[in-house]
């Protein structure tokens, strides 16, 4: 019998000889030492069980979940270790069937757990255009989380950018799905590789509300959501076998997703095959009843929610307990729904290798949660994601030998400017403000000081992030204008529920940038000393004037613990920068909703007087170096059916720096029985050349990735032209092919979701890369 068989075999003796009470107890979590401040960790906080709770008094059937052991209060992380250990050793002498749970965490930016490193912000992901640095640093937090006896890490978000406003935008990869769908895939594999199991948030629809506001209605059309929203889930489930899924807080024409079979059960299980666990977002059970009101009361949110196919009760039981057991007693929910979710829960940690007779809950020892290899790769992600929005020729600024440098605003001298909300020091910390980080972390005006030894610096703050405090202004002028260069440090605060200017529950109604600090830049710019602003967001703000007015600007989105010498690297010219923007830059307050992926009748015209363009478009960088592009060829004929358009591009190096280069493929539809986007990504490859060197890139574009949702509800890849266009940014085309696809009109079903392959050469080795297989 095959290690498999046994498992199997081990679950359904399991489920055979378990009671009601022992069945539930596996569907649900427990929340232990949760600070009760309003709004701290979790939305509402008031559907959670009292943190007075005894474990062993919650556990004495089993259980199904533990809920952020580590991420919840700073605590050493061997000795909580070691509680853990005892903990499941409880479970295995204390309940009648000797059950471990799987104890879950947070990792969006690294481990979300005291002394753990924290890496940049998932746009930074985005920016880096780099799915196989996100593979490596996934498969490296997994490891950390597999020492300490972590099973399942909550992340990815593969949510796809809607609107800027939104406060979550710092927790998305990027405005396209496809790079959502290859960065995000990337994260899963790297995870999971590590025996750890990836979560897919949040499914579906969650970011696309109603003026960007948080846990607010979703109204998008079943188009919408099956070609852009649905498709980085479906990428993840198919190509990368994530093993689970998180549902929603959001409630999509009505039907909240936590209630909805079509998604839950329809599609996640019946079209993809998806075999893992479905858990629900914290207290979204309970909500069906106390914030959709589609449910009378716990009992209703349990059937509604554990019929539609959420599995597991998160993070906490308050449905899947005593109100589901009402519902069975009374039949109405029938104790077949229950088994089929605690099937999978079993498999599930039998996969683990939980329910092996040799399991044995072992404390991790001593721990380095931020060793040497977790910051190395912590550095250069930051330093890939870093993007040169303009520059007048003042960057790179070289050693700064004998300039005056004038360092001036709120975020120059702030450590949690480099983290997002997600990260442990957001999100937990200011909490316990006596408690250290626990990782080092330089402020930018540390590692200013780093970089440019022998450059006067001079610090003003000027105002802070929103406190709208001006009387620091005039002394940042009259700093700037007695200095040779200003390094002005703009941006965001991250946090939660309102606690920031970016972050869960920060949403914003204007894109204008936080507090008094626009008058801080005219008022800085105004000197005429040339003005390098940094911009250390998590989303990304209307500011034309400062694009424009500005020697330099560089876009830095949260960038972790390793970001602060990376900004000062790329501003001294020791790091050629590389990123390109993943989120286009808004050229008004107004301008939102707003997706480079719209249709015709989505860009401006005369017969309105607002235009929707963005300032700088999606993909956009810039660099130190410059890049030549020869030898553009795309094949003219391909059928439609399952068919592979390819294309091929020579890039060279034409500066005399060594750097990094996007190559970006986009397609259209000239004619589609819907409207089609007047661009979409198909293929991107980052590819680093010496000064005068050069690779040829091609590209295998699938057919598929071309499919859009008839008018009929079928998926489809139509037969006619098609414009292929390899562009440096969305904005800015490069060379234009027409493809014509041949044959009838092919109907996309339950095949795999295959994706662009992309092979690139140089003259003296080959590098192949595979974004997704």
């Amino acid at each position: 019998m095959t290690i498999d068989e046994r498992r199997a075999r081990r679950v359904g003796d399991l489920l055979a000889g378990m009671s009601l009470d022992e069945k539930l107890a596996q569907l649900v979590g427990v929340w232990l030492n949760v600070n009760r401040e309003e709004g701290v960790v979790a939305p509402l906080q008031d559907a959670m069980q009292g943190e007075d709770v005894a474990f062993e008094e919650f556990a004495r059937h089993g259980l199904g979940h533990i809920t952020r052991h580590y991420g919840t209060r700073p605590v050493d992380p061997e000795w909580a270790s070691g509680l853990l250990a005892a903990r499941q050793r409880w479970l295995l002498d204390h309940t009648r069937l000797g059950v471990p749970a799987l104890a879950h965490e947070e990792c969006l930016t690294g481990l979300a757990a005291w002394r753990a490193t924290t890496y940049p912000v998932p746009p930074a992901w985005g920016a880096s255009f780099d799915a196989a640095l996100v593979e490596r640093m996934g498969r490296q937090i997994g490891a950390s989380m597999a020492a300490l006896g972590i099973h399942q890490g909550l992340a990815p978000v593969l949510d796809v950018m809607r609107d800027q406003r939104w406060g979550r935008i710092e927790e998305c990869v990027s405005e396209d799905p496809y790079e959502v769908a290859t960065i995000g895939a990337a994260y899963v594999r790297g995870l999971q590789s590590a025996g750890v199991i990836a979560t897919l948030k949040h499914f579906v629809g969650y970011s696309n509300s109603r003026a960007g506001r948080n846990l607010a209605p979703v109204h998008a059309g079943p188009r919408e959501v099956a070609d852009v929203l649905l498709f980085p889930f479906e990428v993840a489930v198919r190509d990368a076998g994530a093993g689970s899924v998180m549902n929603s807080y959001a409630e999509i024409d009505g039907i909240p997703v936590a209630a909805d079979a079509h998604y839950l059960t329809t599609i996640l299980r019946d079209e993809w095959g998806f075999e893992g666990t479905v858990v629900a977002d914290y207290f979204a059970v309970a909500f069906l009843h106390t914030l959709h009101a589609v449910a009378s009361d716990a009992e209703d949110a349990a059937v509604q929610a554990l019929t539609a196919g959420i599995d597991v009760e998160l993070p906490t039981g308050v449905a899947y307990l005593e109100p589901l057991k009402q519902a069975v007693s009374s039949g109405r929910i029938a104790e077949s729904l229950i088994d089929r979710a605690l099937r999978r829960v079993l498999l599930q940690k039998a996969e683990l290798g939980l329910l092996d007779d040799d399991y044995e809950p072992t404390a991790s020892g001593p721990v380095d949660l931020d060793g040497a290899e977790s910051r190395a790769l912590a550095r250069r992600l930051a330093e890939e994601s870093i993007v040169l929005l303009t520059n007048n020729g003042v960057l790179p600024l070289g050693d700064g030998t004998g300039r005056r440098v004038a360092v001036i605003g709120p975020n120059a001298d702030s450590v949690t400017a480099l983290f997002g909300c997600y990260s442990f020091v957001n999100h937990v910390l200011p909490h316990f403000p006596d408690v250290e980080p626990g990782i080092a972390s330089p402020t930018l005006l540390d590692a200013l000081r780093t970089e440019f030894p022998d450059a006067v610096l001079q610090v003003e703050p000027g105002t802070g992030v929103d406190d709208g405090d001006r009387t620091g202004i005039a002394g940042a002028a009259r700093l700037a204008a007695d200095s040779d260069v200003v390094i002005l440090v703009l941006g965001d605060r991250s946090g939660l529920f309102g606690r920031g200017t970016s972050g869960e529950g920060c949403d914003v109604d204007t894109l204008d940038l936080p507090g008094a600090q626009r008058e801080l830049a005219d008022a800085v710019i105004a000197t005429g000393t040339p003005v390098v602003v940094v911009l250390m967001t998590g989303r990304a703000y209307a500011v034309p004037g400062i694009l424009r007015e500005a020697a330099a600007v560089v876009q830095a989105f949260f960038p972790g613990e390793e970001g602060a010498g990376a900004i000062a690297r790329v501003l001294s010219g020791a790091v050629n920068p590389s990123g390109r923007l993943p989120m286009s830059m808004p050229g008004s307050v107004a301008g939102q909703p707003y997706s480079y992926l719209h249709p015709r009748l989505g860009a401006a015209s005369s017969v309105s007087n607002v235009d929707p363009a963005p300032e700088l478009g999606f993909g956009h960088g810039l660099s130190y170096t410059r890049f030549a592009y020869e030898d553009v060829a795309v094949a003219g004929t391909v059928p439609a059916a399952d068919g592979s358009i390819r294309c091929s591009v020579v890039v060279r190096n034409a500066g005399d720096r060594a750097g990094a280069e996007i190559v970006q493929v986009y397609a259209s539809d000239v004619v589609a029985s819907v409207t089609r986007p007047v661009a979409q990504l198909v293929g991107y490859a980052r590819v680093e050349l010496d000064p005068g060197e050069r690779a040829s890139v091609d590209f295998e574009v699938p057919t598929r990735l071309l499919a859009f949702t008839g008018r009929d509800g079928r998926r489809v890849v139509e037969p006619g032209e098609v414009t292929v266009t390899v562009r440096r940014s969305v904005t800015e085309v490069v060379a234009e092919r027409s493809v014509t696809l041949t044959g009838p009109v092919y109907e996309i079903t339950g095949a795999e979701r295959r994706l662009t392959t992309i092979d690139v050469r140089k003259p003296s080795h080959s590098q192949t890369g595979v974004l997704l297989r």
